[in-house]
């Protein structure tokens, strides 16, 4: 009998196929965890602060002496200020701070394909300073930090039976503290929009190896971004002359708040993870 090449080679493949064992399921199912790691400011090293002198809402005034010169032409730093002038500096804020946190996720895993949902409660302490200075001479110094944050991400990976690397995307939601110091004395502050609940976004990618059955390992890279632009202060009169730099144009006062709108940090976190059921 004469054999047609082409149906062999069909049935070949699909002989092979039909041998080859299904994909193990090793990441199906739903799952809780643990992270500890660290965090830092994703940010750049020029913040200023920024003036509304005319109190119409647009943030692009200099503040101006009665001679026409800048009042906070001594500059400004990252961090809190060591003393009331440029020339004492500032402590930089940490390099890196605690992220430690809970998760509750769920996989579906089709072939090597893996993907699902995930929730994460975590708390960052981290601290956002700047600073700025004023002939007179004073500090002003603004500082932000991250309460509990709480996200809700997606994921996205390649798994075999013992490795599964992912990417990770999502939203998050914290409520921002604040705080502000000044030396001025003469002038009177009213900070507006503290303590804040703002909302922002999530990104980052893992790998998590199994270690038995039902524990897996792994590292997070995670980068967090809020949006932050409604903490004001209120620079007012006082007890200050009406030639006071802060109500030369307007005698209410001038509103000043930080140039930089949004509060990015990364984290880098050992997780431990636990799937329920395997």
């Amino acid at each position: 009998m004469k054999l047609n090449p082409l149906r062999c080679g069909l049935f070949a493949v699909t002989a092979c196929t039909l041998a080859l064992p299904a994909a193990a399921q090793t990441w199906n199912g739903p799952y809780g965890g643990v992270h500890i790691g660290g965090a830092k400011p994703a940010k750049g090293d020029n913040e200023t602060l920024i003036f509304d002198t005319n109190l119409d809402g647009n943030y692009n005034n200099t503040v101006s002496t009665t001679t026409g010169a800048n009042a906070f032409s001594p500059g400004f730093c990252d961090g809190t200020p060591k003393g009331n002038n440029a020339a004492a500096g500032c402590t930089t804020d940490e390099d890196s701070a605690y992220d430690i946190g809970l998760r509750l996720g769920y996989d579906w895993q089709m072939g090597n394909i893996v993907y699902g949902v995930l929730a994460d409660w975590h708390k960052i302490d981290l601290k956002d300073s700047v600073t700025g200075f004023s002939t007179t001479p004073a500090s002003y110094h603004f500082e932000r930090s991250p309460d509990l944050v709480t996200s809700l991400r997606g994921r996205l990976g390649y798994g075999t039976d013992n490795w599964l690397a992912y990417g990770t995307a999502g939203v998050a939601w914290t409520e921002l503290d604040y705080a502000y110091n000044t030396t001025n004395t003469a002038n009177s502050f009213t900070p507006r929009g503290a303590d804040d609940r703002v909302m922002g976004y999530q990104a980052g990618a893992g790998i998590e190896r199994k270690v038995n059955d039902n524990w897996s390992l792994g590292v997070e890279y995670l980068y967090t971004s809020f949006k932050d632009e409604d903490y004001t202060v209120r620079v007012g009169p006082g007890t200050a002359p009406a030639t006071n730099p802060f109500l030369i144009t307007n005698a209410q006062g001038t509103d000043m708040r930080r140039s930089e709108d949004k509060l990015d940090a990364h984290s880098v976190r050992l997780v431990a993870n636990f799937r329920f059921g395997m």
